[in-house]
């Protein structure tokens, strides 16, 4: 980015001194130290972010502001999440409140507005992911417990927390602490992976579930509907605005026997916790078997959703027919309905969705939909009203080049479309290959054909002058920082997870013997 007027000496004091600018800090107007740090973390002068933090003489520190765009500075670092950087802020925050009393003037330290991205832009190139940020916020602060402390105000810390087995002990140490703390942590955004039912609600029980703002248990933390009932009606989330929850968290606790009627109070009382919160308008809930059931969990939403996540549900027409008629439609900004043969099972109920949604939706999300040459038509006829649409993602659907070819170049009349991710044609797989396809399956299919097909379409594309769409396969799905930073604990827990049941199996079958 440019600089700035203000900036330019302030950076080259920084490049050409870093010692001079520690040592001179208190001669600083305070007015500058934003520019400061914005400055010593642009240039990875990681002693000087720690020496900026350690005198912040102003009563807020906001770091997603500090390191977005401003006058003097229109660069926006919020997507480096450097390694050395955020280790010498944090550390920085701990030298603060170590120092005389007199001289501690910071009363909330904002650690949100970091965007993890794939590839780093920062000169080191070395990210600390959400996980590792919050393994080192929760070690400050158990460090800083146990030091002799002058009394004074604690320092409200705000951070997106993500919790797993890995970090969870000193995050409940960082929540709880037994006397006086100098760092007090509020959650604004949790993620939770790899943790027991009874783990996760010990630990949101400490993160203040009344101002926490979204919420995401994913994966390994193996839910039934007994305890997501627990987690919202004895936790409690009033101002919850996003819920995320893992695979098959609706399904019945092994207990609970089902009424004559067929009738799912378990879920009516879900649904009527998740009615209580008036600011919830992202629900998440992929690979829950939901059958029949979606009036019943979003008929007492009080706030129509923004965001709906119901892939791999086993939606049915009753469902389908809901959605439609609902309110929620009308709003709807991103949605993925993944895994449902919508076109050929529930066509003109998905299509009346669509058109309620055409003047939101943003993002749509249609994998494995069992969409076929012949949909295309109907498809294209569906999606010209959505204006808005700036993604749309459709890997897994056996579609050939001819009628992808078709799709794009229907989908250049769509303004606002910057992303397509779309399937390897059927053309580059053997003949009469099957689907849904299998990992396995879904990478044996011809490269150089491929390519061929995937230049074809970009042609598409560059003919209508629409260059600013960004088209691509990605087989393994898209990119998640979380998943990567923690794939070797979420390894580790699938190996236990997968251990425990051979041993519960062979110990079943020297009972039967």
């Amino acid at each position: 980015g440019a600089e700035g007027p203000a900036e330019r000496p302030v950076r080259q004091a920084l490049v050409s001194h870093p010692q001079v600018a520690r040592q001179s800090l208190d001669s600083v107007a305070h007015n500058l130290y934003p520019l400061l740090f914005k400055a010593s973390y642009l240039l990875e002068q990681a002693e000087v972010t720690r020496a900026v933090l350690g005198r912040w003489p102003l009563e807020e520190f906001r770091l997603g502001a500090l390191l977005g765009p401003s006058a003097d500075h229109p660069q926006d670092l919020r997507d480096r999440a450097c390694r050395a950087c955020l280790e010498a802020l944090v550390r920085g925050l701990a030298d603060h409140v170590l120092q005389d009393r007199s001289r501690r003037r910071l009363r909330v330290a904002d650690l949100t507005g970091i965007r993890d991205v794939q590839v780093q832009r920062c000169p080191c190139g070395r990210a600390l992911g959400k996980w590792g940020r919050t393994r080192l916020l929760a070690r400050t602060c158990c460090e800083l417990q146990a030091e002799p402390l002058a009394a004074g105000r604690p320092v409200e810390v705000l951070a997106d927390l993500f919790v797993t087995e890995g970090n969870f002990e000193a995050v409940v140490q960082a929540l709880r602490p037994a006397g006086p703390a100098p760092l007090r942590v509020h959650c604004p955004s949790f993620r939770a992976d790899s943790l027991s039912p009874s783990q996760l609600l010990h630990v949101l029980r400490l993160a203040g579930p009344g101002a926490l703002r979204k919420l995401e248990v994913v994966h390994n933390v193996r839910l039934h509907a007994g305890h997501v009932h627990q987690l919202l009606a004895q936790v409690g989330f009033p101002r919850l605005a996003s819920l995320t929850l893992p695979t098959k968290a609706f399904d019945a606790p092994p207990a609970c026997a089902s009424t004559p009627d067929g009738e799912d109070r378990l879920l009516a009382s879900i649904a009527r916790e998740l009615g209580k919160m008036t600011q919830l308008t992202e629900l998440s809930v992929a690979f829950s078997r939901l059958t029949g059931k979606i009036p019943t969990l979003l008929g007492p939403l009080q706030t129509p959703l923004r965001v709906l996540d119901l892939a791999n549900c086993a939606l049915n027409h009753a469902d389908m027919a809901f959605l439609a008629d609902s309110a929620h439609a009308a709003h709807l900004e991103v949605l993925d309905l993944s895994g449902h043969n919508l076109v050929s099972l529930f066509p003109s109920t998905f299509f009346r969705l669509l058109g309620q949604a055409a003047r939101t939706l943003r993002i749509l999300t249609l994998e494995e939909c069992g969409i076929v040459d012949s949909h295309i038509g109907m498809l294209i006829l569906g999606l010209s009203p959505c204006h808005r649409l700036r993604q749309l993602k459709f890997l897994g659907n056996p579609l050939s080049a001819r009628a992808l070819r078709r799709l794009f170049a229907a989908l250049c009349e769509l303004p606002e479309l910057r992303c397509i991710e779309f399937p390897v044609p059927k053309d580059c797989y053997p003949e009469g290959a099957a689907y849904p396809q299998d990992e396995l399956a879904m990478s044996k299919f011809d490269q150089q054909k491929y390519d061929e097909i995937a230049e074809e379409l970009r042609a598409v594309l560059l003919r209508a002058d629409r260059e600013d769409i960004q088209v691509s396969t990605p087989l393994f799905g898209s990119f998640d920082p979380d998943i990567q930073e923690t794939s070797n604990e979420l390894g580790a827990f699938l190996l236990q997870a997968f251990k425990n049941a051979l041993e519960n199996f062979s110990r079943a079958l020297r009972q039967i013997e």
